[in-house]
């Protein structure tokens, strides 16, 4: 059974930090699309940053990082400077083992297996 399990979430005032974790069971990553989306009340889900994984490899948007441990079987999201407004529930997704291509990381249908999410609360 796959699972994917996020941790790291809690409370941090604005301008703080936090790495979120998404622990992989069931499966290995391995060339995989792996995305963060988040999701505030009373909003839609948003994505906030995407991978196509290959093991050694980090993508970063502004204030967010994605990497991983090949050994850990785990994929990271780094978060620096936090505003109040990054408040919301984080989740991971990500996709079974994809072919050489182009995907829209974006694209929340891309992904099969997502996680049941962490709250990030961001306090002014």
């Amino acid at each position: 059974q796959v699972q994917l399990v996020e941790s790291g979430g809690g409370l941090v005032q604005n301008g703080g930090s936090l790495r979120l974790s998404c622990a992989a069971s069931g499966f290995t990553f391995s060339r995989n699309a792996v995305g963060w989306f988040r999701q505030a009340p009373g909003k839609e889900r948003e994505f906030v940053l995407g991978i196509l994984w290959s093991g050694s490899n980090t993508s970063e948007k502004g204030r967010f990082t994605i990497s991983g441990d090949n050994a850990k079987n785990t994929v990271y999201l780094q978060m620096n400077s936090l505003r109040s407004e990054d408040t919301a529930v984080y989740f991971c997704a990500a996709s079974r083992h994809l072919n050489s291509g182009t995907y829209y990381l974006a694209d929340h249908e891309l992904y099969d297996y997502w996680g049941q999410g962490t709250q990030v609360t961001v306090s002014s």
